[in-house]
């Protein structure tokens, strides 16, 4: 089961993610994470900190962990 993370801006980037879901102690510690382990975004392999994860998105951990992207935050468009 995936766990639904809320945002409030209409994106957050994969670092963030990971610091906030608690995958990572500090976002200094994403880009060792990001190199040392497979994290797939929608189904596709990313090692981008900086890759921006908007509502629908599903990241996936080595770990087993998956976290959809559920926001409330303004439109892109």
């Amino acid at each position: 089961m995936a766990t639904e993370v809320q945002i409030q801006a209409p994106f957050i980037t994969l670092g963030q993610l990971l610091k906030e879901e608690s995958v990572i102690a500090t976002g200094g510690q994403a880009k060792w994470y990001l190199r040392e382990n497979t994290v797939l975004v929608n189904e596709e392999p990313d090692d981008r900190r900086g890759r921006k994860l908007y509502p629908g998105d599903v990241v996936a951990i080595p770990s087993g962990d998956r976290f959809v992207i559920n926001g409330t935050g303004a439109s892109t468009n």
